[in-house]
């Protein structure tokens, strides 16, 4: 029985190869030795093998933030690690996985961008709870407003980016992060009769 990593592996393969726009289900089945049926009992669409191949990025980062040395990073290097981590998964397949953006990116694909911005939505929220952020109220909304065009700036870096292991989309994001770390203490960590104000609130009775 083939199972659904297989049919992504083999998908994503084939575009690596080609192009994504090319890969057609009927290729993916053939290469495999199944039937469309086959593919048909994992994935509704092809759309859905991106899905899947972007919770493979989302599930890596989650491991990282299981390494032993994960805790004592400070908020910063964890962010740092963890998009890192989220990218390299997809490296092998760069191709692949650029061409999968820009089809999404197409003019006309609501079905596909409206999808495309919960996926985005998804991976920040999962990235903010590995990372331990807890920031709540305004200073929370800001926080993920920063960190989802952090995120996409850097991917857009990284798709582009022919350094050895990703260097410059690295220095890239860590120079993002760290205009993103002075911007929060500029904003929330002024004193209110003494008090930070660390979840965007005034402190009660300023």
């Amino acid at each position: 029985m083939v199972t659904a990593d297989q049919i992504v592996n083999t998908a994503v393969e084939l575009g690596e190869q080609k192009s994504w726009e090319a890969v057609r289900l009927h290729d993916v089945a053939a290469a495999l030795g199944i039937t469309l049926n086959d593919v048909h009992a994992h994935f509704r669409e092809k759309e859905d093998i991106v899905e899947a191949w972007f919770e493979r990025a989302d599930s890596a980062m989650l491991r990282m933030a299981q390494a032993p040395d994960f805790s004592f990073l400070t908020p910063r290097q964890r962010l740092h690690r963890l998009i890192m981590t989220w990218l390299a998964s997809l490296y092998p397949y760069r191709k692949a996985t650029r061409q999968m953006i820009y089809g999404k990116l197409e003019p006309g694909h609501l079905h596909v961008q409206i999808p495309g911005l919960m996926r985005v939505s998804r991976t920040v929220q999962w990235m903010r709870e590995a990372a331990g952020r807890d920031a709540t109220y305004l200073r929370r909304a800001l926080e993920e407003s920063a960190l989802t065009s952090i995120y996409l700036a850097t991917f857009a870096h990284w798709m582009n980016d022919s350094s050895s292991s990703s260097s410059r989309t690295s220095r890239f994001l860590d120079g993002c992060l760290s205009v993103g770390e002075n911007l929060d203490r500029m904003l929330f960590f002024r004193r209110y009769g003494g008090e930070r104000t660390d979840s965007g609130e005034a402190p009660q009775g300023t």
